[in-house]
């Protein structure tokens, strides 16, 4: 093909197609400010600065004894700067010689100084008590997400919104970056402000209402501003949480080669652009409703705060109150009115991250009513025999079950081949012999026991399970093999699990061994080939050597000679344990005592090799397909 019919070819290709715009319905689909009041909404300051206060008093309880003590150091000096104030003016503002009325004057000067030093000093401490706080918060709200998620059922992961509530929460996690301040600024603001504002009640009590008049514009207008964010958040939730997978899937080196051999780049980068351009579009449609909130409380505002200068300039010039006590209000009405600007600003973010962490803490709760709450009974090993009843599992959105119907006795020292097309049920039946998923209807025991009355832990430390999609840890060769869960000191059972594999030589030809980290993304680190990663995850079923071992697909990556040392060691392991072997490669089911076929989530063959091939069934046919090429 010439340059100019491939330049022709591209003119007149179709345009990209776009990403697809994410609607779900339920109950998480809902904006929970789309109803709430603007009462209410302020009604939620209080309770978020109890709930930053209780998770900070958990997280540091001297840092917070800090902060509330300079609190109150705060609202001292400011009521003692104020009072001195007042004294100072009285002899400054008189007709004595300068030198006399400084010489007056100086004692409540060395007051008002000593009370701004203090008070700055109390704004360092807290600004300490602060930072001693906000990082092991923020690492406690963190780490609770992640472990919440790891301790969800399964079956949460494929729930309508779980994923986008997800991304919810952790926004609330990053607003806890900001929250302890937040919170500490408005509560010193807060402070300022009735103390200042009780010593302008006492210099004149109409002063009080016009400030609070002046600045409550304001305070209604962040407020608003506020909830329209959210709102603007809220909407781009999903948008954001498929951006930022695919983000991750278009950018990491694993998966480079695909993007550029198969000319994904053009489409990736016009994709994310795409979906940012969705979600700035909604920024945008937003600003002109922050744009007329602005405007008019600022015109409120400053109508009100005309009205206050304008009274107590009245006030002062008909004589209803002397100079001095003009000047002292003066000093006052700018204290109050600072305060109250503070109060107002971090009144309002403290608004805006109660509405993140509101996300975040209805997210532990669901997941925390999404842990697998199961009995109490324990599974001890050996594991002599796993028994289904008629189980049934549909997921949750779909039509039809995935398994439907199933009844199946597997025995220690037995091996089970599972076979059948794609989508036919085979991973799910594996989710629920080991306990992952519940059946919906049915029964799966161990040992006899319902697995709805044991504790899952118990039932997971006797699984090993090689999936079809494993992961590929970014940590050391060893805990890739233990994953995290050594079982000795010495690393004797490690290489037994490699020789297993026949991993040895790959092991001992990377630079660190078995210390060697296996991240090619990160300094120092080096990568495997897809084969020998799925020695290693072989070799971690094999290292924990569980009562059940469950294989899916353990060798699509591998050459013939892996391939079958990899067979040829779960024959010589099968008689401690109850293993089940998931495949495409019909022949490799040769070693299986049993095989069973799967259609549409039903077993719709069963028996031995040499039963099926001679039964004329889809085993049969599947065989003879594979062989026909």
């Amino acid at each position: 093909m010439t340059s100019a019919e491939t330049h022709e070819q591209q003119d007149t290709a179709p345009p990209f197609p776009p990403p697809a715009e994410i609607t779900y319905s339920g109950q998480y689909s809902v904006n929970p400010l789309a109803e709430v009041s603007f009462r209410r909404m302020c009604a939620q300051i209080p309770k978020v600065l109890r709930r930053i206060a209780r998770l900070s008093w958990r997280t540091d309880r001297r840092a917070v004894q800090l902060l509330l003590g300079c609190q109150v150091i705060t609202g001292v000096s400011a009521a003692v700067l104020l009072t001195a104030t007042a004294e100072a003016m009285e002899p400054i503002l008189s007709e004595d010689a300068v030198a006399d009325r400084l010489r007056s004057a100086l004692p409540a000067l060395m007051v008002v100084a000593l009370a701004a030093a203090l008070s700055r000093g109390a704004g360092s401490v807290a600004t300490y008590a602060e930072r001693r706080i906000t990082p092991r918060l923020t690492t406690e709200t963190d780490s609770a997400v992640v472990e919440a998620v790891c301790r969800v059922e399964a079956a949460a992961y494929a729930v309508d919104g779980f994923s986008d509530r997800q991304e919810a929460a952790e926004m609330g996690v990053i607003r806890t970056h900001v929250m302890v301040t937040d919170a500490q600024r408005f509560m010193s603001a807060l402070i300022r402000m009735i103390t200042a504002g009780g010593v302008l009640s006492v210099l004149n009590v109409l002063m009080l209402p016009l400030l609070l008049l002046a600045v409550l514009p304001a305070g209604v207008g962040a407020v608003l501003t506020a909830r329209v964010d959210y709102e603007t958040h809220y909407a781009n939730v999903a948008d954001r949480n498929v951006r930022g997978m695919m983000r991750w899937w278009a950018t990491t080196s694993k998966y480079g080669d695909e993007v550029r051999a198969n000319s994904m780049t053009d489409y990736l980068t016009y994709w994310y652009r795409a979906l940012s351009d969705r979600c700035d579009r909604r920024t945008l449609a937003a600003a002109p409703r922050t744009l007329r909130i602005s405007l008019l409380s600022s015109l409120a505002g400053g109508f009100f705060l005309v009205a206050v200068w304008g009274a107590l300039a009245w006030l002062a010039v008909s004589g209803r109150i002397d100079l001095a006590v003009a000047a002292t209000a003066v000093v006052a009405v700018q204290t109050t009115l600072a305060a109250l600007s503070q109060v107002v600003i971090n009144g309002a973010a403290v608004f805006h991250t109660s509405l993140y962490l509101g996300d975040m803490q209805s997210f532990l709760d669901d997941a925390a009513d999404r842990a697998p709450q199961r009995g109490p009974r324990t599974v001890t090993g050996p594991v002599e025999e796993i028994t289904l009843e008629e189980a049934v599992y549909q997921y949750p959105g779909k039509d039809k079950p995935a398994v439907d119907g199933v009844s199946l006795t597997l025995r220690r020292g037995e091996i089970l081949a599972i076979v059948g097309a794609n989508g036919s049920g085979k991973s799910t039946l594996t989710r629920l012999i080991t306990g992952i998923y519940l059946p919906d209807k049915g029964k799966v025991a161990w040992n006899g026991t319902d697995l709805t009355e044991v504790a899952p832990a118990t039932v997971w430390a006797n699984t090993g399970l090689v999936p079809q999609i494993f992961a590929q840890w970014p940590l050391r060769v060893r805990e890739n093999i233990t994953l995290g869960q050594p079982r000795t000191h010495d690393d004797t059972p490690v290489w037994e699990a490699v020789d297993a594999v026949g991993l040895r030589e790959a092991v001992d030809d990377l630079p660190a061994g078995l210390d060697t980290l296996l991240a090619r993304d990160i300094f120092g680190g080096s990568e495997l080939s897809g084969g020998l990663w799925q020695r290693v995850a072989c070799s971690r079923a094999l290292y924990r050597k569980p009562g059940l071992l469950i294989l899916d697909e353990p060798t699509s990556q591998m050459d013939p000679r892996g391939e079958h040392g990899i067979f040829e060691q779960i024959k010589a392991i099968a008689a401690d344990r109850i293993t089940i072997v998931v495949t495409h490669r019909l022949e490799n089911t040769k070693i299986a005592d049993h095989i069973i076929v799967m259609e549409h989530g039903r077993i719709t063959e069963q028996g031995s090799y040499d039963d099926l091939i001679h039964a004329g069934g889809t085993f049969a046919e599947l065989l003879e397909l594979s062989q026909d090429r």
